[in-house]
């Protein structure tokens, strides 16, 4: 490929190295790639974790929004002990929980914690039904609330924390932002927007999804921008393989997530 066609870089905003799965999933669609991860992924308060699994028997469901949850989850139980059941927010998650050797017994069939909460729904959950949920430091109330008033009791309890980044290089990112010269910009979760809004500051943000589209894994995500005055694309599903052949199609489409 010559350079003059060579297409212009996609950011990657989530938490990883630069061979992380969504960048190399970018590049093997010919897509080159910035790292700026926004967000970090720290253990939480392994004691208080240890001490609601090792009550899990006692619950009926346990449900996943993430693999970091489930990775959380899965270095303390190696299956699911007693008559506990596992739920996943997508197939993707589904999927990791599924190499952990975890059945998984509902699998949302839209994306999202109200997805997960319509899957409970339709399913006729039981009344009382006890329901733990290993959830990240910033979860949205979504999924518990909508879980409760389908009458079940819900546990919260942090399994992992979601951070600032801290490691951008921000002249750098500014000096790409400057010269208009990044394809699209990629967001697997709502703290990742806000993180890059922090990190570069409103006008350097809007200045930067004002030439290249912004890409949401989806709803919630999408949600977070839209609250910001954007207008992003939906990846095709919430995958990140569908956020990178989404974001191909973004590049190759040109800007389009310009303010309201």
């Amino acid at each position: 490929m010559t350079a003059a066609l060579r297409p212009k870089p996609v950011v990657v905003t989530r938490a990883e190295e630069r061979e992380g799965p969504l960048s190399t999933e970018l590049r093997s669609l010919g897509l080159p790639v910035l790292v700026w991860a926004a967000v970090r992924v720290l253990p939480a308060d392994n004691a208080h974790l240890d001490e609601v699994l090792s009550g899990a028997d006692s619950f009926d469901w346990i449900v996943f929004t993430s693999r970091h949850g489930v990775a959380a989850v899965t270095a303390r139980l190696s299956r699911p002990p007693g008559r506990l059941r596992a739920a996943a927010v997508g197939r993707a998650t589904a999927k990791v929980l599924e190499q952990q050797g975890w059945p998984v017994a509902l699998v949302a069939a839209e994306p999202g914690a109200a997805g997960l909460v319509a899957a409970f729904a339709a399913s006729g959950l039981a009344p009382g039904a006890r329901i733990l949920y290993p959830a990240s430091s910033r979860a949205l109330p979504t999924l518990a609330a909508g879980l409760t008033q389908l009458g079940a009791q819900v546990t919260t309890v942090e399994a992992y924390r979601t951070v600032a980044g801290g490691a951008l290089d921000i002249k750098d990112c500014r000096s790409w932002i400057a010269r208009a010269a990044v394809g699209a910009v990629t967001f697997a979760s709502p703290s990742a927007v806000v993180e890059l809004e922090s990190a570069l500051g409103k006008r350097d943000f809007a200045r930067l999804l004002d030439t290249a589209p912004a890409v949401a894994i989806g709803p919630t995500t999408a949600r977070a921008l839209t609250e910001r005055g954007y207008t992003p694309t939906l990846a095709e599903s919430a995958t990140l393989q569908g956020l990178a052949r989404t974001s191909l199609r973004a590049v190759r489409a040109g800007p389009h997530s310009r303010k309201r």
